[in-house]
């Protein structure tokens, strides 16, 4: 089975024309001042969040100079910084007759904005020793399309570097010639390369930090405001820390200060701007710090220190774990949504004006446990559910489908895809529904408001041309996208064992545009089209009941069944609650036989689903072709419902002993692979809700019961079991 994320059973032109996201910058529409999409066309480097050395970077010396590398890497330093906690370190002797290059590449994540608008290249540099200005490296640099430069001597933008002081270095990019066949584009850098200078034959070491590509900075450039309403609180190993946003257009970063026992107040970390809450991940259970926060320029102007904020770590109990991680995770559709719409942004760091359909679905039932657990009001959940469907009323919609990405700002499409996607995406629309209609129920008691959101749901509901998606003649099957300018050339047939179950149920629940229930046996299950749907296979001593091989990416057992209970539906092949939890065993057992002799696999230390891994998008699973060691930590704890000991233990092992990489402002990071050391940098709008709305189904089956109780649910449930011949 060839799958990209949510897109299955692709041509092969259809797999190139999604794989295409990992590689075009999607611009939108003007995002915010001082929000992600303004950090991403500022930073190239700013800290890194793998221990010991720099995932982006790689060098190579030649004898008789040498270069210092950990396992290839550049080294880190964690004393001396700007961004913390940490720096790269560069340490070279350049002899005679060698050379030695050291690459820094780009951070790149889905959807970034691959252009830098500033004239500019920042670096902050630091010798301990000092260093004079002709013993500084050359410099070349690379953009995105492979171009490169000459090397330029950096000693000519540099004076002489006193010693323990940091000093910034500004270099024109005007001033890199390109040595390419091409011309280089220096505002689309991807890679600075550090060359062998001056053969002094004598060791140096220089940290670099803080490299940006922007202006000069404003003339009279002032300190920004005091950070105000500084808060802390404390979890297990971790103190969140929170503070409101500073309105300033020059501002940069938010310092992070602590201080315990009383002693004095140190930096620990940065936050970008636009992002108003930090995760100090102490990793110890019995700790009291207090904190500080200050705003600053990338020139270093800071504000003057905030009022201080004291809190304590404390042990936890199980149920206080799982209340955590549903907390952690329900703040990424709550504080990271974008604000026009109150919608789920795709990724953060991301592109700031793109809502993705599906993530906001899954967001809708995350706002359900919020309002549910009490981190926010029933009242502030619906103002919000109103906000998104006032929304969602007005944008682009295909014969009532919603496409992959909308737009913020203007509500339009956004074809991320390619040319053809440009109109419905049908699974994604089931998604958002499945959601929706979750929350239909939830709050329809509400008083007005809910009444009024019941009512807006319903439209939504009965707008959608389900019927409309039979796209051939035979009119057999659900297909996945439709363009006005290229009807259904994508051409996806949705058929099973994968993701998009609750596509065909919803559209055989449809009040308005019904599809026949006999569609979810020629569509769905494939019959007739040689689907190898049953399995029946036993892996690891687990039989598989229907699916290919070991079952796919876990997020097969999530997507359709956040709200739809598996419990609650057998069809001619298996109850998909026994399903869902024979995936998540073969998938755990898998990891705990580890035939790749991946690092940390485990008991504890397992999830294989799709996600952006160390070099993109892989859909893993529980093969040895589609696993490289990358483990996704909502592969396991969204399998709480089924494989609750198990995923517990997971949860602890990656809270517990990977926590300071692996735990954020948002929960768990998207994936992580100890093998090649490597964490994710980004929050994924579809793997964080799952955690939280999975949690809750194990606790209370929350969102199970809301979704199940839409009347239209259960009448189309006994609708596929009359054309299946069961009662």
């Amino acid at each position: 089975m060839r799958l990209q994320r949510r897109k299955l059973n692709l041509p092969l032109a259809g797999w190139a024309l999604h794989c295409a996201v990992l590689l075009l910058a999607c611009l939108g529409a003007a995002a915010p001042a001082r929000a992600d999409q303004n950090y991403s066309q500022q930073d190239f480097f700013d800290n890194s969040l793998s221990p010991g050395s720099y995932f982006y970077s790689r060098g190579q010396a030649s004898a008789p100079s040498t270069l210092l590398l950990e396992d290839g890497k550049l080294p880190i330093e964690t004393k001396e910084f700007i961004s913390g906690p940490n720096a790269l370190e560069l340490q070279w002797r350049s002899a005679p007759n060698g050379g030695w290059v050291a690459e820094v590449d780009l951070k790149k994540w889905r959807n970034r904005t691959l252009l830098f608008p500033g004239d500019d290249l920042w670096l902050w540099v630091y010798s301990a020793e000092g260093l004079r200005a002709q013993d500084l490296p050359r410099l070349a640099v690379r953009d995105t399309a492979g171009n490169f430069s000459h090397p330029l001597a950096v000693g000519e933008f540099a004076h002489n570097l006193a010693a323990g002081k940091w000093t910034r270095m500004r270099i024109p990019l005007a001033a890199f010639r390109t040595a390419s066949v091409h011309p280089l584009e220096p505002h689309r850098l991807n890679t600075l390369l550090f060359v062998q200078g001056a053969a002094d034959n004598t060791a140096h070491t220089l940290y670099l930090d803080d490299i940006r590509i922007e202006n000069d900075p404003v003339a009279n450039e002032t300190a920004p405001p005091t950070p105000q309403n500084v808060a802390a609180k404390g979890y297990e190993r971790h103190i969140d820390i929170t503070w409101k946003a500073v309105d300033d257009p020059n501002l940069a970063q938010y310092v992070i200060y602590r201080s315990e026992g009383g002693g004095p107040f140190q930096p620990i970390g940065v936050q970008r701007a636009g992002v108003d809450r930090y995760c100090d991940y102490t990793g110890n259970p019995h700790m009291t710090a207090s904190y500080r926060v200050m705003a600053r320029t990338s020139s270093l102007l800071e504000s003057a220190p905030s009022a201080g904020a004291t809190a304590s770590t404390h042990p936890m109990t199980d149920d206080e774990l799982l209340t955590m991680v549903e907390e952690a995770s329900f703040r990424y559709y709550w504080e990271a949504a974008e604000p026009h719409s109150g919608m789920a942004r795709e990724n953060q760091p991301g592109n700031d004006d793109m809502i993705a359909l599906g993530a906001s679905g899954f967001g809708v039932m995350a706002i359900m446990v919020g309002a549910e657990r009490g981190f926010i009001t029933r009242q502030q959940a619906v103002d919000r559910l109103l906000k998104i469907t006032a929304f969602l009323a007005r944008a682009d919609r295909f014969h009532g489908a919603w496409p992959h990405f909308l737009s913020g700002v203007t509500g339009h499409v956004m074809p991320t895809f390619g040319i053809y996607d440009n109109g419905a995406d049908l699974v994604e629309t089931a998604f958002l529904m499945e959601g929706l209609l979750a929350a239909r129920q939830y709050f329809k008691a509400d008083g007005a408001s809910g009444r009024e959101l019941y009512d807006r749901i319903t439209r939504l509901w009965e707008g959608v041309d389900w019927n409309w998606f039979r796209a051939t003649p035979r009119r057999d099957a659900l297909y996945w996208h439709w363009s006005p300018d290229y009807a259904f050339y994508i051409a996806n047939r949705l058929t099973g064992w994968n993701e998009v179950m609750v596509t065909y149920i919803e559209a055989i629940a449809s009040p308005a545009h019904s599809i026949p229930a006999s569609d979810y046996y020629s569509g769905w299950v494939g019959e007739g089209v040689g689907n190898p749907y049953a399995n029946g296979k036993s892996y690891y001593g687990i039989t598989l009941p229907v699916g290919g091989g070991t079952g796919g990416p876990l997020f097969f057992t999530d997507y359709s069944f956040m709200g739809f209970d598996p419990h609650a539906f057998r069809d001619r092949f298996t109850n998909y609650f026994d399903q869902n939890r024979s995936q998540a065993r073969i998938n755990r057992a898998y990891c705990m036989h580890n035939p790749n002799h991946w690092k940390g696999y485990g008991a504890d230390d397992w999830g294989l689903t799709a996600v952006d891994g160390p070099h993109g998008y892989v859909p893993y699973e529980a093969t040895p072709r589609l696993d490289d060691g990358t483990i996704a930590p909502t592969g396991a704890i969204s399998a709480m419902a089924y494989t609750p000991a198990a995923s517990m233990a997971a949860l602890k092992h990656f809270y517990r002993d990977l926590g300071a990489q692996v735990w954020s402002i948002y929960g768990f990071r998207d994936a992580f692979n100890l093998q090649r050391n490597w964490y994710s940098n980004i929050t994924m709008g579809l793997n964080q809700a799952p955690m939280a709305v999975m949690i809750e189904n194990h606790r209370t089956g929350l969102v199970w019961k809301n979704f199940m109780a839409n009347p239209e649910i259960q009448a189309a449930l006994r609708k596929i079991g009359s054309a299946s011949g069961q009662p």
